[in-house]
């Protein structure tokens, strides 16, 4: 890194930052742990296309366990030690749910797509063995792209109150995480095509059937679709509107301090919104997946039947 660094506070001054990833972390806590309770009822057989669903919650748990050391680092308690294993693992753990999710939603979206339209050109992905198949894939894609951040050796810098990630790589390692960018860059392009088009694909078959006997439920479905397309561009698109020239701005490609302050804070506020899928994909779960629905349904069913139950017991007592 070259002197500019040491003279420009990119890292001071994070404000309310730490406190909204951490509603998000508690939110996210919540709504995965009820998630993993319902999809690990016995009594209860999810379908194939579930599969990703379960993909999705298995990357959501990676982001809790990540939201912690970030917290901690941003309100500026963390050790040196911790610092650096942010900066080494748990960092990339938030970027391996992010493309995750992105991918497994494209898959959800494209299965859906596919149920409505009846096509059989396709019929090959609405296969258990290959919905296996991909998750495996799409696991070992991401991580062969992110693990290397983490075991690329860095290099010791003096302990100081505001540190960077950048800081402690070696040029190899900046080179890496700049070709990383890029790559995810492509991903989120190309599998937002597929969300996209899935979705509108989806909205326009609905549409078509808005004038039949069945019209409740269409309008229902509509406005799930739209609600999580809506959802999807707010959470992603923002934060990769600005992670590249943010990210030029950490090899100070962009060197101007105010650029760079600029640049961290959008990074900062836009990374917010993008871990905030994980309070949405619950409810994701919950309209995506009708043996999720049905067995959240009849819990709260069975609890209302025995609250009635017990008040007319004491009635007649």
């Amino acid at each position: 890194m070259t002197n500019s660094s040491s003279f420009c506070p990119v890292y001071s001054d994070l404000e309310a930052f730490p406190y909204f990833f951490y509603l998000v972390f508690l939110t996210g806590l919540i709504g995965s742990g009820f998630a993993i309770w319902v999809f690990t009822q016995k009594n209860i057989k999810f379908p194939y296309e579930s599969v990703y669903l379960i993909n999705l919650l298995t990357a959501d748990i990676l982001l809790n366990l990540a939201l912690p050391v970030k917290i901690t680092v941003d309100l500026g308690v963390a050790p040196w030690k911790l610092k650096i294993f942010h900066c080494q693992v748990t960092a990339c753990f938030i970027y391996i749910n992010m493309y995750l999710s992105i991918i497994f939603l494209a898959f959800v979206s494209l299965e859906h797509c596919l149920q409505l339209t009846h096509s059989s050109k396709f019929y090959w992905i609405q296969e258990p063995g290959f919905a296996k198949m991909i998750s495996v894939v799409v696991w070992l894609m991401v991580l062969l792209i992110m693990v290397p951040n983490m075991v690329i050796p860095t290099r010791d810098i003096q302990e100081k109150s505001e540190v960077g990630c950048m800081e402690f790589k070696e040029e190899f390692g900046r080179n890496w995480h700049l070709l990383t960018n890029f790559i995810c860059l492509a991903i989120f392009l190309n599998f937002s095509v597929i969300i996209l088009v899935s979705n509108f694909l989806v909205v326009r078959q609905l549409y078509r059937n808005k004038d039949s006997d069945n019209y409740p439920n269409v309008r229902k479905s509509l406005i799930n679709i739209l609600l999580v397309t809506v959802g999807y561009i707010i959470c992603f698109v923002p934060y990769h509107l600005v992670r590249i020239p943010y990210t030029l701005s950490q090899a100070e490609v962009i060197s101007d301090c105010a650029t760079r302050i600029l640049l961290f804070k959008a990074k900062e506020a836009t990374l917010l919104l993008a871990v905030s899928n994980l309070c949405l994909d619950p409810i994701l779960y919950y309209h995506l997946s009708q043996a999720f629905r049905m067995k959240v349904t009849q819990m709260f069913t069975s609890k209302k039947e025995t609250k009635r139950e017990t008040l007319r017991g004491e009635e007649n007592a």
